[in-house]
């Protein structure tokens, strides 16, 4: 089932995500629909946050063929170490891109979507969107990384297209 997703500067974006007590056929079921939110979108990464669920679930994919689902329950970072600058999009703030320093490589610790706990230590694309994604469990979304001027334009936009769809 696709999702919807919300968008910046919705409130609801700003609630911290509750951990994830038992992972269950609902839990299960909701990182299906995540998944299928994500690729529809399409995206490359999503966290329960966006989708009005406020539990510590993220799904990420960044495989060229959409073929590598990555699923983080409960994630915490537990090493980060560098700098990277990707250019970060958000399919809560569609159509903005725009570069945001994060360690360059990290390691997280989480259980995947049996419950199972593991670790993954990474870099590049698959290091900044876990760390994007983590941002959402904490109600920070990337453009708290902006300057106020840019944000502050992002708003206003924001705010104009929501009132053109009523």
């Amino acid at each position: 089932m696709i999702l919807d997703i919300l968008e910046y500067p919705d409130s609801r974006l700003r609630k911290i995500a509750a951990p994830v007590a038992v992972v269950t056929a609902d839990i299960r079921r909701l990182v299906r629909d995540m998944a299928q939110t994500m690729y529809a979108a399409p995206g490359i990464g999503l966290a329960a946050t966006q989708v009005n669920v406020h539990k510590r679930i993220i799904v990420i994919d960044v495989s060229p063929t959409h073929d590598d689902l990555k699923v983080f329950i409960n994630p915490e970072l537990v090493f980060a170490e560098g700098e990277s600058g990707y250019e970060e999009g958000c399919l809560s703030v569609p159509g903005y891109y725009d570069k945001v320093r994060r360690a360059g490589r990290i390691t997280v610790r989480a259980q995947d979507e049996r419950g199972e706990p593991f670790e993954l230590t990474t870099d590049g694309m698959l290091a900044v969107c876990v760390q994007h994604e983590m941002d959402h469990l904490v109600g920070k979304v990337f453009v708290d990384y902006l300057s106020p001027l840019k944000r502050a334009r992002l708003a206003a936009k924001a705010r104009k297209k929501q009132r053109i769809a009523v």
